[in-house]
């Protein structure tokens, strides 16, 4: 597939414009993000990183849970990350805590998010492979 043919099925294509100082503003078809270097009227992109490496992890997660017969009844992730002091101030460790609650049996909770990190997870696949990627994962029966 050329890089044409995959632009024009919508894969990974967005529109940034400039808003003045160093703000932007994202955009994917009619959803918009707003950007910002200092985090003051938008979310800074590396936060922006985490967000979309947690957003695609979780879809996964829920998705194979479901698959698996488990039942999650809500989801909520933590992410933080470590990023080298000098630029080009890549992410040189990330953390994730998933906090599950619902009838989930813990391996297969454990199982999704191996298959999203091996597997599926796209942002995950983008990201540097020197990174240390840690995750935790709790559940609480409801």
């Amino acid at each position: 597939m050329t890089r044409t043919e995959r632009t024009l099925r919508g894969d990974g294509t967005a529109e940034l414009t400039w808003n003045g100082d160093l703000r932007f503003e994202a955009r994917a078809g009619e959803f918009a993000v707003p950007m910002d270097s200092s985090g003051e009227a938008g979310t800074t992109p590396p936060v922006l990183l985490l967000e979309a490496l947690a957003g695609c992890m979780a879809i996964d997660v829920v998705d194979i849970l479901n698959k698996g017969r488990q039942e999650p009844l809500a989801m909520q992730i933590r992410i933080s990350g470590d990023r080298m002091p000098e630029p080009p101030r890549f992410f040189t460790d990330i953390h994730m805590t998933f906090e599950i609650a619902g009838s989930v049996d813990d391996a297969k909770a454990e199982r999704a998010v191996q298959l999203s990190m091996d597997k599926y997870c796209s942002v995950f696949h983008s990201l540097r492979s020197d990174l240390v990627f840690t995750y935790e994962i709790a559940i609480a029966d409801e």
